[in-house]
């Protein structure tokens, strides 16, 4: 070949000369590197588009015609811009021109139909062209020209909406007119989210009521309800009202009744009631509405007949918790009373904690008196107090009783409620004895433990009233305050006028001492929680303006902004008015009243613009001797605690304060850091409080014990526990840290661990305004821990009984009574907005019920022979025989 170079130089020379000729035009250029066919479609649109600006209309409509079809035929690929759209591209600017040069007519709107599908990707930004012709073309179906067109148009009507809103009597009739259309083509083709998202950027949501259907209703609302936590009010409110229209119209009651309860709206909360005829159906929206701790009388029209109505008073009164509390602890064997000992499992620990054993007795016992509560807790029977007195041990309950100095005895008296808990007839016959005791403080603490006995559970009869209503105006301060805070649990969320008569007068009372006064406002924010009820706003108010300098100062003073704070939790703006009045306070007072009033009034609404706020708060460095900052930080996981994301980026949030802030923040940061984890051992949050408790200042050990507690409360978390035995023999010469520790570990191991005190339930859709009320002021005693907590207010830790709750699901028949069915039991997934029927739980067993749900747990029915009546299986759910069910055999 190397011998005769010529040809193929010459060939290669020829190749060259032919590449550069048709260089000239670079348009054919690019036409070579089309295939056959797009050439051929490409000459195809560029002749329809010089025939469309031809004179004769015949013509004109052919290609036309022909146009539309080549465009709708090919509008399937989402991936890349469709082929006629691409070639017609260059062209869009002279049909734009020709089209401003017809004349009216129906031609003309056909071509601005096609013009409006070209805007879609040529239309400069902002311009809005694809709806400017879409509103000029023929009214014709616009799903046929493809999803990505009709997404596109609903951008364009948002923004086009927002901008008439501004010019004055700016029409929007055409505009709905196409929204109108639009949503019904997203309902029909499962794009929910998007319909919804579009009425509500044109504030015409009411439109969605008649446009679900029963194959869509159910996952609108999820996302209506879902999607309520990232509004800013009033949105929300309106998206659930919305939702709960949906649900009612639909007859999915349950499903109504958790959203009327979520916006605490008892008129809707009847509607349901009086909505719905099956017997069953209602016997469920009472469980739903006892676990959300609802006081309602039922009347006539909710209930015709007498019997039955009776019957379902008794389960909102929560008369049967106790019961079926006992059958799931029977189910999973965990009836056996264990005493502290079986809690501190000392045999673990090496060495030199048994030393400790001896110092400080009362304060061991006090602990130990504690302990056996919470882990007894609702059992009836433990070790220390309700042992029979011919036992081995040779004393009767009193022995324990006096190995408890003074004001221990409160407490150790107090137990016994927590132990018979929700079982009102026997704990109160165990109780009586100690009412006749002769020692002021047994006394006081068996009026406690009455008001803890029946707390969540309501009775015809009033026990708690008829025994406790005598005790609150006797001489001695403890026994009132017994008496006062026993009200207060009982009570608690019941609005009840009576108990409002009896403890005002006290707010006003000179003579009462502090601490009394202290316990009434609290006593008073816990009955009327939520209620914003003007006459308890304004004791409160003046009973704080009363109080001396000095008095101001003192620790137990922090309970009356918090009572008045309790009135509005969760009521956003209708703090307004007392938060004005708060700000003519004493200043020593008035930047705390501040604090507690913003972060209760917006707990759990996950207000982004108000948890900035409150960080605002902590970032400034103060003087010594301010402590407004501490509910500040509370507040801010009060706010954030309403849904998963705000909460991960509060816990982010304090991270940073613990590194920056100043002592009394970082003392509240592992308080704040319990609320947010509730029940809920989340590994960076227990992480990060075992690091606090081996922290320099006692103050913030403390805290971030009894919150490692808090966040393991009733789970037995094995992690946690061996964390706090090693606390407790490092801090085995240090009694005010052991007692935390203590205390701490009573919590982990609460009910045997069949408890939670997370205030959140239904599937973290429902927060229950009483629970959210007894952990809050706990946490709120927990900011000054020597001077309440380890000083003879140790009492205060009982208020976390509001929050007690089984963490089960027990099914029941429709008569009531406990059915094994297999469930199975897993991780929640978040299916809001996905595609098909995707599958809600991860990660299942298979279990027969009652069963134990942990946070974030989710159960199904592993069964098609049952229907359950609520929408989500927790706590009582009654399942009812499915008809067409068919046994394989």
């Amino acid at each position: 070949m190397s011998g005769d170079p010529s040809p193929s130089s010459n060939n290669g020379g020829l190749e060259q000369a032919s590449v550069k000729v048709p260089s000239k035009d670079p348009k054919k250029k690019k036409d070579e590197d089309l295939s056959d066919e797009d050439l051929a479609l490409k000459q195809q649109l560029e002749l329809y588009v010089e025939r469309v600006q031809d004179s004769d209309p015949g013509v004109q409509k052919l290609a036309l015609e022909s146009m539309r079809q080549e465009i709708r035929t090919s509008t399937s690929s989402m991936t890349s811009v469709p082929k006629p759209l691409k070639f017609i591209r260059p062209h869009y600017g002279t049909l734009k021109a020709f089209y401003e040069t017809m004349a009216d007519s129906d031609l003309k709107k056909y071509l601005a139909d096609i013009l409006s599908v070209l805007a879609l990707t040529m239309s400069a930004e902002g311009e809005r062209e694809s709806l400017k012709y879409r509103l000029l073309g023929t009214e014709g179906d616009i799903g046929s020209w493809g999803h990505e067109y009709v997404r596109n148009l609903a951008g364009e009507i948002a923004q086009e909406f927002a901008r008439r809103q501004q010019v004055e009597e700016a029409p929007i009739d055409d505009l709905m007119e196409l929204v109108q259309q639009i949503v019904a083509f997203h309902m029909k083709h499962n794009a929910e989210p998007e319909a919804v998202d579009l009425l509500i950027e044109v504030e015409d949501l009411d439109m969605l009521v008649d446009q679900v259907d029963l194959t869509n209703y159910k996952r609108t609302c999820l996302y209506l309800t879902s999607a309520a936590s990232y509004f800013p009010g009033p949105d929300d409110t309106l998206v659930l009202d919305i939702a709960y229209l949906i649900y009612h119209k639909f007859g999915e009651y349950a499903s109504a009744l958790r959203i009327a309860l979520f916006q605490d709206n008892i008129q809707n909360v009847k509607q349901v009631f009086t909505s719905c005829d099956d017997l069953t159906q209602k016997k469920q929206f009472c469980y739903i509405m006892a676990r959300h701790g609802v006081t309602l009388e039922l009347d006539e029209e909710m209930v015709a007949n007498e019997d039955d109505r009776e019957a379902l008073q008794e389960i909102i009164n929560n008369a049967k918790l106790s019961e079926g509390y006992l059958t799931l602890a029977r189910d999973i064997e965990v009836m056996e009373p264990k005493s502290p000992e079986d809690i501190y499992k000392v045999h673990l620990i090496d060495g030199r904690a048994s030393a400790g054993a001896s110092v400080d007795s009362a304060r061991q016992n006090l602990a130990a008196t504690f302990v056996n509560a919470f882990v007894n807790a609702g059992f009836g029977q433990d070790k220390l107090m309700t042992v029979p007195s011919e036992s081995s041990s040779g004393g009767s309950a009193g022995s324990w009783l006096f190995k408890n100095k003074e004001h221990g005895k409160a407490s150790a008296a107090a137990s016994l409620g927590l132990i018979h808990l929700w079982d009102v007839d026997s704990g109160l016959a165990q109780i009586d004895k100690y009412l006749h005791s002769n020692d002021n403080n047994v006394i006081a603490g068996a009026l406690l433990a009455v008001g803890i006995v029946t707390c969540g559970v309501k009775s015809d009869c009033d026990p708690a009233l008829a025994l406790l209503a005598d005790y609150i105006n006797k001489e001695d301060s403890s026994t009132r305050i017994g008496a006062i805070m026993g009200l207060g649990l009982a009570y608690a969320g019941s609005q009840n006028e009576q108990i409002r008569g009896h403890l005002s007068p006290i707010l006003g009372d000179t003579k009462a001492p502090l601490d009394v006064i202290a316990f009434t406002a609290i006593s008073l924010g816990l009955v009327f929680v939520g209620s914003c009820n003007e006459e308890v706003a304004q004791s409160i108010i003046f009973s704080l303006m009363d109080r001396s300098e000095s008095e101001l100062g003192e620790p137990l003073t922090r309970f009356l902004p918090l009572g008045l704070g309790l009135l509005y939790l969760g009521k956003q703006e209708s703090v307004e008015a007392t938060a004005e009045v708060s700000k003519t306070f004493h200043e020593k007072i008035r930047k705390y009243c501040d604090m507690t009033l913003l972060s209760l009034a917006y707990a759990g609404t996950g207000d982004v613009l108000k948890v900035q706020k409150l960080l605002g708060y902590c970032a400034q460095h103060l003087e010594k001797g301010e402590t407004h900052q501490g509910p500040a930080v509370i507040g801010i996981a009060l706010v954030a605690m309403a849904e998963e994301l705000g909460l991960d980026m509060s816990i982010r949030s304090l991270e940073h304060l613990l590194q920056y802030g100043e002592q009394n923040i970082r003392r509240a940061v592992p308080l704040a850091l319990g609320l947010l984890c509730i029940s809920n051992p989340k590994v960076n949050v227990m992480d990060t409080l075992s690091r606090l408790s081996h922290d320099t200042d006692s103050e913030v050990a403390m805290s971030a014990i009894i919150s490692l507690g808090l966040i393991g409360a009733g789970t037995n978390n094995a992690r946690i526990a061996g964390m706090l035995r090693n606390l407790s023999s490092y801090y085995y010469k240090e009694a005010n840290l052991l007692f935390c520790v203590r205390i701490a570990q009573g919590l982990v191991h609460l009910g045997k661990g069949l408890l939670t005190l997370g205030p959140y339930h239904s599937d973290r859709f429902l927060l229950s305004p009483t629970a959210l009320a007894g952990i809050v002021t706990m946490l709120h005693a927990c900011l000054d821990m020597k001077s309440i907590i380890l000083a003879k207010y140790h009492y205060v830790l009982y208020f976390l009984v509001l929050a007690m709750q089984p963490r089960m699901l027990m099914t029941v028949d429709e008569n009531l009574k406990p059915l094994t069915v297999p469930v199975r039991v897993g991780q929640a997934v978040d299916v809001v907005g996905q595609a098909g029927r995707p599958k809600t739980i991860t990660g299942f067993q298979t279990h027969s019920t009652p069963v134990l749900l942990a946070a974030g747990d989710r159960a199904e029915l592993a069964t098609e022979k049952y229907i359950p009546l609520s929408p989500v299986l927790e706590g009582f759910v009654i399942l009812k025989e499915n008809p067409d069910y068919r046994d394989e055999q």
